[in-house]
């Protein structure tokens, strides 16, 4: 969906922002690119709609040449989210949210429908928060707007500029969950700056750490900390990387103690049984090792009540070893990391 070849942006002072980059963002994947303020992330993004123009080679949005596109017609085309959410401050919610499908022709009926089908997409009630104005609007509520405003043409890409950064980290963290349930339903293809190395780990299909105007490593985010690069990468992601990949680890059902070892009542044998049988916290199948090992801290046995998240049944149990075995699981002995930079013919 999105393709460097080759790109560069040098300023007429000598400054290079980005050196040669290469690299291919998939359709319906969410790339976060992640570094130190000054290192090219935001350069890059803004190269996409044309915010900023390359200085050498060239960027491909599916298939097609962004140099040779309007650059308002392209802007037109793709969602843009940024820290300051940027909302006209004399128009309501619905206004906001309505704007660019009205730009591009739409109705103003259907783009008002339109912006109320988002709006409560994204979690504010239209007929609470459609005749609100911005300044009415806690932070991550306008934040929320912006999602939406972004989403109402159905651009196939998304561009977000530190979209979490401006709101509380309690605000931040229920942000994240609610736009990383949006994203399993839109599936849009889509670039988020951060400089945030959790928020970039735990968003991103893939992670691009940047260095000098360069990406360092471009991998899935267990790659990144399982096995860094370079010694950069090992430098930027820390040595409690180990601790980062709790939260990227999901619970598999291979991970668990059987029911037998656990001492189930005569007769269960290996079925599953109802969670109400088990003692303490039960914790969902698939959620992170983070999560788990929080709860199982907790538990004075030393074994955690693993569910199916469809029926609440007991699976199993998580102990201390076993977590320590899912983490050896998810990095299997010589995990190579995703070369920096692509070769692109």
């Amino acid at each position: 969906m999105i393709r460097f070849e080759h790109v560069t942006k040098r300023y007429a002072d000598g400054t290079t922002a980005v050196q040669d980059l290469s690299f291919e963002v998939a359709a319906g994947e969410l790339v976060t690119l992640v570094g130190p303020s000054g290192c090219g992330k935001t350069t890059t993004m803004k190269m996409v709609n044309r915010l900023i123009e390359p200085t050498e080679g060239r960027i491909l949005l599916d298939g097609a040449d962004i140099g040779a596109t309007d650059p308002v017609e392209l802007r037109r085309r793709i969602g843009y989210v940024i820290q300051q959410v940027g909302l006209f401050p004399h128009k309501t919610v619905l206004e906001n949210t309505a704007t660019v499908p009205q730009l591009l022709g739409t109705p103003r009926a259907r783009a008002r429908e339109r912006a109320g089908e988002l709006l409560a997409l994204v979690g504010l009630d239209p007929s609470v928060y459609g005749d609100r104005y911005p300044e009415q609007l806690s932070g991550g509520q306008r934040q929320r707007v912006g999602v939406a405003r972004a989403l109402a043409a159905d651009p196939p890409v998304l561009l977000m500029d530190e979209p979490f950064g401006a709101v509380d980290p309690v605000v931040r963290e229920r942000l994240q969950n609610e736009f990383l349930a949006l994203q399993r339903s839109v599936r849009k293809t889509i670039l988020l700056v951060t400089h945030d190395l959790e928020e970039a780990v735990r968003l991103g299909d893939r992670i691009a750490v940047y260095g000098q105007g360069t990406i360092e490593q471009f991998a899935p985010p267990t790659a990144v900390l399982a096995a860094p690069a370079t010694p950069y990468v090992a430098s930027f992601v820390g040595a409690d990387r180990g601790l980062k990949r709790l939260a990227v680890t999901p619970v598999v059902a291979q991970d668990l103690e059987p029911l037998s070892e656990a001492g189930p009542p005569e007769g269960a044998g290996q079925q599953s049984r109802p969670a109400t049988d088990a003692p303490g916290t039960a914790l969902p199948l698939g959620s992170s090792l983070r999560e788990a090992l929080a709860l199982l801290l907790q538990e004075d046995s030393g074994r955690l009540p693993v569910t199916d998240p469809a029926d609440g049944r007991l699976l199993g149990h998580l102990t201390p070893e076993s977590v320590h075995r899912a983490l050896r699981r998810a990095t299997p002995a010589g995990t190579a990391a995703e070369p920096a930079v692509q070769e692109l013919p």
